[in-house]
């Protein structure tokens, strides 16, 4: 008897399961898809404090430049708009006097007409571009008087100086349009740039905070050591000063000299002490960009104000502060002194000895004492003596 035997599908058992070939391949799929799932990373890898500081810092430093550029371009529309404003106004008044003048040449051309003269078009008049041409064709400038002939040059040189003005006010409004148009970019810069540092900052856990405060406070230490040591580095300069000039007393002409720069030297520190007693007068306001005070400042918005009640006048910006002086060297720094930071010079402090300056660092911050060594020695531009 021939033997009968169940048909058994080939493949392989899975968990005790026999599958089809097919089966087989699509649970092999899945198996690989699943590992490489698994191995790919499911996020990006969280940046360390450090690098989160660093771009904070980096965002607030271009938030500072774009400051710079919104206060620039503030000040230049500013005088744009005045210079239109007066344009404009000329222009009327010009416009007043030339219709008063065409009011006074058509009563000449209707008293003309009362004499002989061919009858006046006084629309004609009204509308000429040029009345010497109306006067000509109907032949009345060889019936007008001296005087009135005069009037008729006068028309005509006030009506092109009118045009002319016309012109510049039209080109002014034009140059203002496009500076307010740059105003409201460095504007919307400046506002893009503390929004993402904020969105950084609000993303850090209360223990990170706390590592990143740490991280700050190492460095005010580092900072304040290298204006400890700045400050030994002024004091053995000046006492090497003052022993040179003691020496150097034996002789009159030197010491006429030495007078005369000892005189220049105290009228500089007393515009700087009325400089830094306002700067000092300011301290924990906030810093506001593009704020020139009482309430709040920006960098150049708070050395501007100081020297201004010494008595000295700064430009607005740091880019233009830095040229209003004479550069001295870091060692030479007195109390008044501004300190310039960065390559593209956008951030400035008043220097008040020993290494440390009041300044108003930061969006978010206020108005403080601060090493000027707060970020480092290599981001020190240069020391200008304003006055």
């Amino acid at each position: 008897m021939a033997s009968h035997r169940k048909w058994r599908p080939t493949g392989t058992r899975v968990a005790g399961i026999r599958t089809p070939a097919l089966a087989t391949a699509a649970l092999t799929s899945v198996a690989l898809l699943s590992q490489t799932a698994n191995a790919a990373p499911s996020a990006e890898p969280k940046p360390s404090l450090e690098e989160v500081e660093k771009k904070v810092n980096d965002l607030y430093h271009q938030a500072e430049t774009a400051t710079d550029k919104y206060n620039a371009a503030k000040e230049k529309t500013s005088k744009q708009r005045k210079q239109v404003d007066t344009l404009l106004d000329d222009v009327a008044k010009r416009t007043e006097k030339l219709n008063t003048a065409r009011e006074e040449l058509g009563s000449f051309a209707a008293a003309q007409y009362r004499t002989g003269a061919a009858a006046p078009d006084t629309a004609t008049l009204l509308l000429a571009d040029n009345p010497q041409d109306y006067f000509d064709q109907t032949q009345l400038m060889s019936r007008l008087t001296t005087r009135q002939k005069a009037a008729v040059d006068d028309y005509i040189t006030e009506q092109a100086a009118t045009t002319k003005k016309r012109t510049e006010a039209a080109k002014s409004l034009e140059t203002l349009t496009s500076s307010q148009t740059a105003l409201k970019t460095s504007k919307a810069d400046v506002q893009h740039k503390l929004t993402a540092a904020r969105e950084l900052l609000s993303k850090l856990t209360a223990e990170e905070k706390a590592r990143l405060a740490a991280i700050e406070k190492k460095k005010k230490e580092e900072a304040d050591r290298k204006a400890a040591e700045l400050a030994q580095q002024q004091a053995a300069a000046e006492k090497a000063a003052a022993e040179k000039a003691a020496q150097q007393e034996s002789s009159s002409s030197t010491t006429t000299g030495s007078s005369g720069s000892t005189t220049t030297d105290s009228s500089y520190a007393t515009k700087a002490a009325k400089a830094l007693a306002f700067a000092r007068a300011q301290i924990g306001k906030p810093y506001v960009w593009g704020a020139t005070g009482p309430d709040s400042y920006d960098c150049s918005g708070l050395t501007q104000a100081a020297w201004k009640a010494a008595g000295v006048s700064l430009p607005r910006v740091t880019t233009d502060q830095v040229n209003a002086g004479t550069t001295v060297s870091l060692t030479d720094a007195q109390p008044g002194d501004l300190v310039f930071f960065y390559d593209d010079i956008s951030h400035v402090g008043l220097y008040i000895g020993n290494g440390m300056m009041i300044h108003a660092p930061k969006p978010g911050a206020y108005v403080r004492e601060e090493s000027i060594y707060y970020a480092g020695a290599s981001i020190i531009h240069s020391v200008v003596r304003p006055a």
